[in-house]
Order: C-alpha cells, then structure tokens, then sequence
C-alpha cells in the first residue's frame, strides 16, 4: 500500500513539534536587476543545521506518544543530516541512536553526529549500501527503523516548514525547495497546495531521482554523480515525492554542479552564509544564466521564497581564492545575480 500525506498530518505534526524545533527564520533578498521578489528560508538556522530535525522530533515524539519507542532505540542511514538530526532527537528522547553512512559522508557531519552520542558506522559509498546495513540492524537488533526522506511523519515534519513561511509572507507565490529523496518537497508541497503556493523542485543534473521517476511514471534508480550528493544522494525517490510532484501547482527543474557551486559561493560573498551544496541547489534554480535550459524563470513581479535547508558542510573553501574553491566545475566566473 503507498502511504499518502495530507495537509492534516503536517497540522499534526506542526502540534506535535511545537517548542521542540526553532521557528524559521525568512529574510527579503531582492535580487538586482530582477523583476521578481526574493526572500530566503534560513532552515540552516534549524536545530543540527538543517530542516531535518523537524521530521526527526515528529517521528520519535509520535513513536513516543503510541508507545512504540523501543529500549534498543533508534536507527537511521544517511547521507548525513538527517542521522545528525536523529541522533539529535534520539539524545533528548533519552534513547540510543545507531547511523549508518556512506564512507563517502563529510567528515564535518561524522563528526557531529559522534557529538551526539551517536553510533556511527560506516557502510559502502552510496547512501543504498548504508540503508541495506541499517535495515539488517534494525532487524537483529530491534532497534526501530527511522528513514532519511521516506516515512509519511519524517516527510510532514518537514512540511511544517511552509506553514512557518507562509505566515511570514501571506501572499506567497512560490516556494522552491531542493530535491534528493523527496521528502522535503513531499511535506512542503502538501502544505503549500493547502495554502495556494506553487513549489518549485529543484535537482542536481546529475542526481535526477525524482525526473527519472516523473519520467517513468514510478520511482526508479539512477546514478548519482553530483557535488551535492552528498546530501542529495538518493538513488530513488520517495513515492510520496513523486505523488507530489505530478500534481499541477509543482514544477521540477534540473540545475547544473556550477550552478549550484556559483550559487553557493554567491550566498558567502553576498551575505556571509555558510551552506551545503544542498541548499544552493535550491538558489541555483534562480541564479542560472539566463540563456541555460536548466533552471526556473520567474514573472514579473512573483514573490518567491527559496529555502535554504542546511549548513551542514566544511566552509573551507568559501574562504580561499579562485584556485582553492572546491567542488566547482566547468569554469568560468562567479556571476552574482542576487
């Protein structure tokens, strides 16, 4: 049976997780030369830096509300923030948090998550490798099994991001959102219909899941070969995204690496934030040069508002020269169009 997600459930949730996760916060960035208005959603700021922990608390305060929360504790794979946001919620639930990732997982996130009390095991160089080791635990250990994206709980938590938004800004037009396995646009897609806001879906050219499964007409695998994979790394997406995404008030664009790189860079230089390339994939839809395929080109005079949904990534490149910028690809220069 495919689950479903309903604005309910992310009413739900947002009761649920009320006083347990930080209230977002939104700022205008009117980008020069640009007909259209700008605000950014600092989920950064959120609880273990990214929107993750929002889904975490919702799925282990109902696990605790139904008394399903078991003594051998919780487990997770993850390409990284939503581990770090398990184990987060697992501590302040009292209970033992087990996270399976990729060798291939930043060592910023290996770190904090041991800072978390975790249980870090590292497992293959694809977060599927990571979700097979985690499942066979969850299965001899009786440790209950948490998912980075797709659980209906995990995926209306993060729906209580644009409920957050739209409060701030009532007459909303768009909100774009990046895109691995799916589950924060399953949320904030199912929020944002309650409320008459377009989503727009944004995914790495080269870490396509949702595409391919819109493509398809179901969730299939593919390749992942992107600068972002490291967060948006899923080899399929969510049948709850893609549920999401075939509806009419969501459109999905794809974004090239040096989008997301040049995106990246520009959100440091112009306002002094530190993000993943998962939350520059996001920006990276608006601030594509006009004349790629890639991208979404808003009208005139559409109030959008991009999430930024993590910093959880080692800023070490943001603060050397064009010759130590790490990740970036194809060449050229660092055009700022906010």
């Amino acid at each position: 049976m495919v689950p479903t997600l309903a604005y309910a459930d992310v009413k739900t949730a947002a009761d649920r997780i009320g006083g347990h996760v930080r209230p977002v916060t939104v700022t205008p960035a009117e980008p020069a030369d640009e007909t259209y208005e700008l605000h950014l959603a600092l989920e950064l700021l959120q609880h273990t830096g990214s929107f993750k922990a929002r889904g975490a608390q919702n799925f282990l305060l109902a696990h605790r509300e139904e008394g399903t929360l078991p003594t051998a504790g919780v487990t997770i794979a993850s390409g990284g923030n939503a581990g770090l946001a398990c184990a987060w919620a697992a501590r302040r639930q009292g209970v033992r948090a087990t996270v399976f990732l990729p060798v291939t997982a930043p060592q910023v996130k290996i770190d904090k998550l041991r800072g978390y009390d975790a249980d870090v095991r590292l497992v293959g160089t694809e977060y599927a490798e990571a979700l097979a080791a985690c499942e066979a635990f969850a299965a001899d250990s009786g440790a209950l099994a948490s998912h980075a994206y797709d659980h209906p709980l995990i995926a209306a938590g993060a729906g209580t991001l644009l409920d957050e938004i739209h409060r701030r800004i009532p007459d909303l037009d768009t909100v774009v959102v990046s895109v691995g396995g799916g589950g924060l646009l399953a949320g904030v897609a199912t929020a944002a219909r309650h409320h008459g806001i377009r989503t727009v879906a944004v995914e790495p050219e080269n870490s396509r899941a949702l595409d391919a499964a819109l493509r398809a007409g179901h969730p299939v695998d593919v390749t992942v070969d992107s600068v972002a994979a490291d967060a948006l790394g899923a080899r399929r997406a969510t049948s709850l995204a893609v549920a999401a995404a075939q509806e009419p008030d969501v459109h999905t664009v794809l974004v090239t690496d040096t989008d997301i790189v040049r995106a990246r860079r520009a959100l440091w230089d112009d306002r002094r934030l530190a993000v993943e390339h998962a939350a520059a994939t996001a920006l990276a839809a608006l601030t594509a040069p006009s004349d790629a395929p890639t991208g979404y080109r808003p009208a005139p005079g559409e109030k959008i508002c991009v999430v930024l949904c993590g910093a959880n990534t080692d800023p070490a490149d943001l603060t050397q020269g064009p010759a130590g910028r790490q990740g970036r690809r194809g060449g050229g220069p660092l055009v700022q169009r906010d």
